[in-house]
């Protein structure tokens, strides 16, 4: 299957090419934003946590590949966690994101792919990160083919890093929740240890200067928080 084969894959690239032109969008994901830093700072404490809950840190013994690596950062990020820079590998559709990951971090290695064919041999990675990828993708087909591809590229007794919405966006008709039950039914037979996190976006972007104190009291509020995070594991 060729990059332009795949429709799905020729609206996804559409939709993100119209994000990045936007510039409300640009606003609303903007990395200064005392809401948007609050849910990376987040996140990575939870990454690392779940990862050390699966015995998966240090990183250095582990090929890691990041699918959607968008311009590299969540792959970077993992350093701090012991990966080794030359077993670090993301890949995207786009070639300006690939582009811009690779004037970022020189020392990974970045590949424009259409995830739905990976040119990885089979059980090449310890781990692979798949974050608001599949809610991105709108199309059964193409979300069963990744997920087949995210596991035969992964090691048995591998694991895959998940964070995606699990309600729906009302504002975004170009992304859908991905729910615990769709999550098993892409990754069949795998062992799903799934949490929620991240404060309702909107919500969180308004705080402000309030942000350090309301994130955390609102974030303790379960219907408010608007993704799974967690770790899907390949049996051996």
């Amino acid at each position: 299957m060729d990059l332009e084969t795949s429709e799905e894959a020729k609206r996804l690239q559409e939709v993100y090419r119209l994000y990045d032109l936007n510039a409300s969008v640009r606003q609303r994901r903007a990395p200064s934003n005392p809401g948007n830093c609050r849910i990376r700072q987040q996140r990575s404490t939870q990454i690392r946590g779940i990862l050390g809950d699966h015995h998966l840190i240090p990183l250095r013994d582990s090929r890691i590949l990041d699918v959607g690596c968008g311009n590299g950062s969540e792959l970077n990020r993992l350093l701090q966690l012991g990966a080794v820079p030359e077993m670090l590998h993301g890949v995207d559709l786009l070639p300006d994101r690939i582009e811009d990951a690779r004037r970022r971090y020189p020392g990974i290695r970045f590949l424009r792919a259409n995830a739905e064919l990976l040119e990885f041999p089979d059980g090449t990675f310890d781990l692979v990160l798949a974050f608001t990828v599949f809610s991105s993708i709108l199309e059964d087909g193409m979300a069963h083919r990744v997920a087949a591809e995210v596991c035969r590229v992964l090691k048995p007794g591998g694991s895959v890093l998940w964070y995606d919405l699990r309600y729906n966006n009302p504002r975004n008709r170009h992304v859908r929740a991905v729910s615990k039950g769709r999550i098993g039914e892409l990754f069949e037979g795998f062992e799903l240890d799934l949490r929620t996190t991240t404060l309702l976006p909107p919500l969180a972007r308004c705080l402000g200067a309030a942000t350090p104190v309301l994130y955390p009291m609102l974030s303790w509020m379960p219907l408010l928080r608007t993704h799974y995070i967690g770790i899907l594991s390949k049996s051996c």
